[in-house]
């Protein structure tokens, strides 16, 4: 397996340039970027043109830091509306992040289903978001890249059998998961995610996380990687024996104030390499 970092883990006014440079002096062997609303520095939008992407290409040429993925902070419960027409706004986004994800040289992306509210069940926002996938299928099929529904604290995926369920219904190939393996250990275990969704997991975010006294349900805090009471030990290998054995990208923030950015990245760098490092 391989280090890669997600690009809201840099420092915020850090252009395109640097960002590069200094995460490949990090060491990591990837970055993924995001789809975000205009003015993010390091970010993609819906106006970023051919040409500035053809610039970040070759900085990812330039820095040997392959773009991994393309996730997005643009969902937002979309999927899962009532309204078509804004469900048709989810479309867009998905469409130009796998236009983004091919200009890029990436092999998937992050999509996040569902999204409950005022006058929206889950069954609802269930059904929703399987119609507009699904309306979507003869669109991604054959596109070359992955599209991975990740399990995020929306609610909507509480259960690794969710997911299959909900991918079995879409009866897609395109179709599978990003796993992230922070995102239920409150209420979970990850490496029972991992059993359960071998084959399907085709890109993975790590993260830090503690439980209160060492139980489920009890709350937790957010922690370094390698702090967490995450199995670590138990989770990767489970991964590898699933048939993953691509990058894992740390989704993480800076919380020491007085660290150097350079340290921070390099500490980062040097946690992911300890999971990727159970995988031998």
């Amino acid at each position: 397996m391989k280090t890669s970092i997600n690009a809201w883990s840099v420092k915020a006014d850090t252009g395109f340039a640097d960002m590069f440079r200094e995460i490949s002096e990090a060491g990591f062997d990837g970055i993924e970027l995001n789809l975000d609303a205009p003015g993010a520095v390091h970010g993609l939008s819906m106006n970023t043109t051919d040409a500035e992407l053809d610039e970040i290409k070759a900085l990812s040429e330039k820095y040997n830091l392959p773009i991994v993925s393309i996730s997005s902070s643009m969902h937002g419960g979309m999927w899962g509306d009532h309204d078509p027409a804004v469900r048709e706004h989810a479309k867009d986004v998905l469409r130009r992040q796998i236009y983004l994800a091919k200009k890029l040289g990436a092999d998937g992306v992050l999509m996040v289903p569902g999204g409950m509210g005022e006058g929206r069940t889950l069954l609802d926002s269930w059904k929703n978001s399987i119609i507009a996938m699904k309306e979507m299928k003869e669109e991604v099929k054959g596109c070359g890249i992955k599209i991975g529904v990740e399990n995020v604290w929306n609610g909507f995926f509480t259960s690794p059998f969710d997911m299959v369920h909900f991918l079995d219904e879409l009866d897609c190939p395109e179709y599978a998961v990003y796993f992230d393996a922070g995102n239920m250990h409150a209420f979970s275990w990850s490496e029972y995610w991992t059993e359960i969704l071998a084959g399907r997991i085709v890109k993975v975010h790590v993260k830090g996380y503690k439980r209160n006294k060492g139980s489920i349900n009890q709350g937790g805090v957010w922690c370094d990687i390698t702090d967490a009471d995450i199995r670590w030990d138990k989770v990767i290998p489970s991964l590898k024996a699933g048939g993953f054995d691509g990058y894992l990208t740390a989704e993480v923030g800076k919380t020491d104030p007085d660290q150097s950015w350079p340290d921070y990245y390099k500490m980062v760098r040097e946690q992911v390499q300890v999971l990727c490092d159970y995988a031998k």
